[in-house]
């Protein structure tokens, strides 16, 4: 398993607890940001491995963050995996069109996202 460096960010605490929490137990080292501005200054300061992203949140959107982080060359290498309840054929679209790596619909199950994420990392 590689260990990581992760940054979730998610509006919602609990979320981001839970999201963090089994991400540190994998042996990840992991940071949170609360909004989209937040998580981008941090994608750009951290250069985290991977990023989970929500995608409703305030002041940018997870899928403005995954467009600025692929329009950013020192960080576009970046992995994204947006986290979110749009389940709809047409946002799956736009988050993948936007460069998400992985979309992960809540609610989820927390072993498979960790899963996910330790198989991105490995990619």
């Amino acid at each position: 398993m590689t260990v990581a460096r992760i940054l979730v960010v998610e509006d919602d605490p609990d979320v981001a607890l839970l999201v963090s929490t089994r991400l540190r137990r994998a042996s990840h080292e992991v940071s949170t940001a609360s909004d989209g501005q937040a998580g981008l200054d941090a994608v750009r300061s951290e250069r985290p491995d991977l990023v989970v992203l929500d995608w409703m949140m305030p002041r940018l959107t997870g899928i403005q963050v995954c467009q600025a982080i692929r329009e950013d060359p020192d960080v576009a290498h970046t992995r994204v995996v947006l986290l979110t309840a749009r389940a709809q054929d047409q946002d799956m679209a736009a988050a993948y069109a936007a460069g998400v790596d992985d979309y992960i619909l809540k609610p989820f199950d927390a072993k498979d996202l960790v899963a996910r994420v330790d198989a991105l990392l490995t990619a």
